[in-house]
């Protein structure tokens, strides 16, 4: 049986197209994304990155084995090709880092403009790894992408120069992430997947708990935003899978970068930062290049056909 969340699946197109529907579930899921940053940034402030992620991944192993592993439970352990799934599972542990360390240093909105820069490296990723060609357009975004970044991370910004690392090695790992994802899409369930990368950084971020753990008793609230993180996680990719349900992959793929927005919102709300309008327009040429690609990948899925 196919994933139904598989945009490749039967059922998919045998769904009626409700854009709007697709539109709302996607941007509500990429809103707790950004809550789920907002969060992660906020008990960085209080607790060392490896405990609050290891904390994120506790929650979204734990609820998915409570959830889902009492009628799914064969499902999600089942894969064809378990070396790439755990090493996808790894790389996404690395970029979970990677955005806590960076979060830490940085604000929220120029953290989350420059690991947005991933679907411009997946580019080159694509290229190399999986015979893909950039062309013309692809170098355009890879270009653009790059100056976006210039721009947020340029001297005299007042960006912390560690913080501008951490996030460019998560957007780093992130495109790798991906990569490794659509290597996997046709062969593997995406709850198996997704199940995969909350064991395995349970795992990985488990076992250096003890080393990490700073002999601090969170708070009521700490409790509940621990909790939440992985509650976020979990909900926020749930929602934006069943958003394919309901609006097809060339819709809803450039809405990503609604993500931007939410940050900056939240930035401003949360942690009162707000950033510069170079910063501003930084962000904006990353989104372009984003673009850039969700239409050069439009353009050769029509030739192909």
């Amino acid at each position: 049986m196919k994933d139904p969340a598989s945009p490749s699946t039967p059922i998919v197109s045998a769904l009626p197209v409700n854009v709007f529907k697709g539109f709302l579930l996607a941007a509500t899921g990429l809103l707790l994304f950004a809550c789920m940053d907002s969060t992660t940034k906020y008990l960085t402030a209080h607790y060392n990155v490896p405990t609050v992620v290891a904390m994120r991944y506790i929650v979204h192993c734990v609820l998915m084995l409570v959830i889902l592993a009492p009628r799914h439970s064969a499902t999600l352990i089942k894969t064809q090709r378990t070396g790439l799934t755990i090493l996808r599972a790894v790389v996404l542990t690395l970029a979970s880092l990677f955005i806590g360390l960076a979060l830490q240093r940085m604000p929220l909105a120029e953290t989350t403009a420059i690991n947005f820069l991933a679907p411009t490296l997946i580019a080159l990723f694509a290229s190399s790894l999986l015979g893909e060609q950039i062309g013309g357009l692809g170098w355009a975004a890879v270009i653009t992408g790059f100056i976006g970044v210039l721009l947020i991370a340029r001297p005299g910004s007042g960006l912390d120069a560690w913080g501008i690392v951490f996030a460019l090695g998560a957007a780093a790992a992130n495109a790798a992430y991906q990569v490794l994802s659509r290597l996997l899409a046709s062969t593997e369930k995406a709850i198996t997947l997704l199940f995969y990368t909350a064991l395995v950084g349970t795992i990985v971020f488990g076992l250096a708990l003890p080393f990490f753990w700073e002999n601090k008793i969170p708070s009521s609230t700490e409790v509940i935003l621990f909790f939440s993180m992985g509650a976020f996680g979990g909900l926020g990719h749930y929602l934006f899978t069943l958003a394919y349900r309901h609006a097809p992959a060339s819709v809803l793929a450039p809405m990503t970068y609604l993500q931007l927005l939410w940050a900056g919102l939240l930035g401003w709300i949360v942690f009162d930062a707000v950033p510069d309008s170079y910063g501003i327009l930084g962000m904006v040429i990353i989104a372009a290049s984003g673009l850039l690609i969700a239409i050069k990948s439009r353009i050769a899925r029509a030739d192909s056909q």
